[in-house]
């Protein structure tokens, strides 16, 4: 159900279990956020406007961020799409949040996880990522990201715990589909989210929820770590399938892993089995320290252990309440699994 947001309100993007259709209305007193709410309406927007209202939308969500202050929030709306449309009219831009802007808020207004009902970020060229984080607390919410035609990946946190941080990124009901990093069948080179492969590391306090991915080469991979990412949960997604596409799903074993990821109550659609792929597993965990708990994965008969068929888990990841499916016979490859299963 969309709540309409009460003008002069603007404390969050969600009520109860709905989204706030921040274009619904029509009088806003944006003086009482100090200017820094923006309006993206990528079909009757000018970036020549101010972006304070929906009555005076920017046109592109980089002329929104570049005209935003540090905490700002800004509200993109999905274009239109005409009868018969397969894939929705997208913001054709390679977006960056700079270090100077933590707390930026991107909301996709109405926008529930469904690929047609988002904004729609894709390129459809290029080596850079559809958006990189370089600011910390930022919160990225209700937005599809389409890899189609580009290899930078989706949403990159690019931390060196210095000049740029992307610790505390919070990536909320988003969708992200087409994926895939330098190269086509190699999760370890990029993915829909992903570390950044130089000092990627120090993007910690990290939260991937409620999120889903298909068709992506890698959906959350650790690219490089000189720094280990510490207190990262990923927690009630849908991950990548059909299986032809995707090489890992959960690619966290570079360097030396994770320490203190959470994983729980996600769905695993498929096990990856891309022609000349390079991990082929739901998960590499190698190095990493945490919990892999209430989990859903397709098939069975897996083993989830530190050289495992189905996932590499080393002994410093507690796991329970994972399951594969029960076979007819009821059998021990089926229904919840042990480490040794």
């Amino acid at each position: 159900m969309l709540t309409r947001f009460p003008a002069g309100i603007y404390a969050s993007p969600i009520v109860g279990s709905g989204l706030v259709d921040m274009f619904a209305g029509t009088s806003w007193d944006n003086k009482t956020a100090g200017g820094n709410i923006f309006f993206v309406d990528g079909d009757n927007g000018d970036d020549t406007w101010d972006g304070h209202s929906p009555d005076s939308p920017m046109k592109t969500i980089a002329a929104a961020i570049a005209a935003a202050a540090r905490g700002a929030v800004i509200y993109i709306k999905a274009r239109s799409m005409a009868t018969g449309a397969t894939d929705p009219v997208s913001y054709a831009e390679a977006l960056t949040i700079p270090a100077a802007k933590d707390g930026m808020s991107l909301i996709g207004v109405a926008s529930e996880r469904a690929q047609g009902r988002q904004p729609q970020i894709k390129k459809g060229s290029g080596t850079a990522a559809l958006l990189t984080v370089r600011a910390p607390g930022c919160l990225i919410y209700g937005i599809t990201f389409n890899g189609a035609g580009s290899t930078g990946g989706g949403i990159s946190l690019d931390d060196d715990g210095s000049t740029k941080t992307a610790f505390g990124t919070v990536i909320l009901n988003c969708f992200f589909k087409n994926c895939v990093g330098t190269t086509a069948t190699d999760a370890r080179t990029g993915g829909a989210i992903q570390w950044s492969a130089t000092n990627g590391g120090a993007a910690w306090q990290v939260l991937i929820s409620g999120n889903r991915f298909y068709k992506n080469v890698g959906d959350v991979v650790l690219m490089g770590n000189s720094v280990v990412p510490q207190d990262v949960v990923i927690e009630d997604n849908i991950f990548s399938g059909p299986a032809a596409n995707t090489d890992c799903n959960l690619y966290l074993g570079a360097g030396s892993g994770m320490n203190g990821v959470i994983i729980r109550n996600n769905v695993f659609t498929a096990f990856p089995d891309i022609g000349s792929g390079s991990v082929l597993l739901f998960a590499d965990l190698t190095g990493c320290v945490g919990v892999l708990a209430n989990n859903q994965f397709a098939g069975n008969g897996y083993t989830f252990k530190a050289a495992g068929t189905g996932a590499k888990v080393p002994a410093t990841v507690f796991m329970a309440g994972n399951s594969q499916e029960i076979t007819a016979s009821g059998g021990a490859s089926g229904g919840q699994f042990s480490r040794a299963s």
